[in-house]
Parts: structure tokens; C-alpha cells; sequence
């Protein structure tokens, strides 16, 4: 069963629940038709969730929104109405919701409707194209230059050794090691086809490793375009901390 376009929680503990107004303009298009536009939203942020927009109901284009009989009820938000989402030739079924009598938890929501990141083609803030999700204002990234010395060995083998890594820190994530090209064995690695994206550093591709005894599938990913605030890791190097042997920082920094 599902509720808001997602699966039922745990009933026995309600989630910590965070709503955050923004200032921010925000859109959400579908076939080149605007679905939403609005200076109101706010972000709606369910325990490890990640954020959801909720806006008003009065910015939202009427014309594309068509109310059904389908209805949900999350044990802690209450009684969810939906819509069906049609434009630009396009249609998405109960792809936007609304709790038109929330629980006094989230009573800031009344008035406000959700959709399905996935149903909108495009989404911006401001000018911006934003992916996956909304940012949360609780995550900062920050990408530090170091010279203490990263090692990564796999199957024996060393794939990279560098005093030039950049480590990229990311609230509740584990620290991520960018590493020069110039400082990675290349020959071990084979180009794949995987491809993931991030809504703070944008879209990655991956490299597999290939050494004389095993072949380790997507065990690199690096970003050749990325979004503004990590510029810094362009076409740098990340192994995965939890799938080498051997991923060590050594020593103070060095200048």
C-alpha cells in the first residue's frame, strides 16, 4: 500500500518531520507546459526521507490537474486526495496528492499539493534545473584540497597514490576522495555503461576495474560536468571507500 506516492511507513514511530518555507521560485513542467509555478513552496523533509516540495494549491496550473477518486492515509499526515496529471500530450495517473484536513503534526501543509518528483519532466529553482530532489538546506558539501597521501589498493594492486586529492565532505555521508587521472592506473579501468546522478554534484559516470584476478564492475565514478558548488572534483576520481581493499589517508597535511 502506498500513501503520497510512497510506501507505507512504520506506524509504530512517527518519523521527525521538518517544514521549511523558501523564498526560492519554483517549477515543475511536463511536455513543455508548467504545472507549477509558484514563490511559496516549502520543503517538506520525513525522518531519512529526502525533501519533498509541497506547493500551493492556488499556483498550480488548474487546467492540468484532474481530481480522481483515489484516496491514501498515512498514519501520521492523515487522509491524502489525488489528482492525475495531463499536458503537453502527456498524462500521469494519481501522480499529485493533498491532505485537505492534515494531522496538527504537519498542519502547515493544508492548502499545499505534492507531486511525484518522476511526473514532471523538468523541475527548476529559479533558473536552475534541479535533479533527483529537492536540495536539502540541512546538507552542505564541501570539496577541501589536501596533500596528506591516499592510497587505494585492490587485489594487490595499487590503482592510485596521490597528495593531490580533493575530499569532498557532505553532511551524513562518509568522506569521498577525488583523485587526479594523472594519479590512477588507468589500464586497469574499463569505461561502463552505468550512469546515477546526484542533486548537489550533478551526473556521474563510472569506470569498472579489471586486475589480473578479478573484474570489480563500477567501482569508480567521476563527474565531467559538474554542478557549480563542486567544480573542483571535474573529471576526478572516486573509488568506492567500501568496495576496495584498501583505501587509506595517511599522515598531516603537507605544504
Amino acid at each position: 500500500m502506498k500513501y503520497g506516492g510512497e510506501a507505507l511507513p512504520d506506524t509504530t514511530t512517527i518519523p521527525e518531520i521538518k517544514i521549511t518555507p523558501t523564498s526560492k521560485r519554483v517549477r515543475a513542467l511536463l511536455g513543455g507546459v508548467t504545472l507549477v509555478d509558484t514563490q511559496n513552496a516549502i520543503l517538506v523533509k520525513e525522518g531519512p526521507r529526502p525533501p519533498r516540495y509541497y506547493v500551493p494549491i492556488a499556483d498550480i496550473t488548474q487546467e492540468c490537474f484532474t481530481s480522481t477518486p483515489h484516496t491514501t492515509v498515512c498514519p501520521y499526515k492523515g487522509s491524502a486526495s489525488y489528482w492525475t496529471i495531463a499536458a503537453g500530450g502527456k498524462s500521469v495517473e494519481n501522480a499529485a496528492w493533498a491532505y485537505r484536513d492534515p494531522a496538527e503534526i504537519v498542519g502547515a501543509i493544508k492548502g499545499y499539493l505534492s507531486l511525484e518528483w518522476a511526473a514532471a519532466d523538468q523541475w527548476l529553482e529559479e533558473d536552475e534545473v534541479v535533479i533527483v530532489h529537492p536540495r536539502d538546506p540541512q546538507v552542505r558539501v564541501d570539496v577541501i584540497e589536501s596533500h596528506r597521501r591516499v592510497r587505494v589498493e585492490v587485489d594487490g594492486v595499487v590503482l592510485a597514490e596521490t597528495r593531490r586529492a580533493r575530499f569532498l565532505f557532505e553532511t551524513g555521508k562518509v568522506t569521498r576522495y577525488y583523485i587526479p587521472r594523472d594519479d590512477v592506473a588507468m589500464d586497469f579501468l574499463e569505461a561502463s555503461d552505468k550512469g546515477t546522478a546526484c542533486p548537489y554534484k550533478g551526473a556521474a559516470k563510472y569506470f569498472s576495474v579489471r586486475t589480473p584476478t578479478r573484474f570489480h564492475a563500477d567501482l569508480v565514478w567521476y563527474y565531467t560536468d559538474p554542478l557549480d558548488e563542486c567544480l573542483k572534483i571535474k573529471d576526478m576520481l572516486c573509488f568506492y571507500n567500501e568496495k576496495v581493499d584498501l583505501l587509506s589517508v595517511d599522515g598531516p597535511s603537507e605544504t
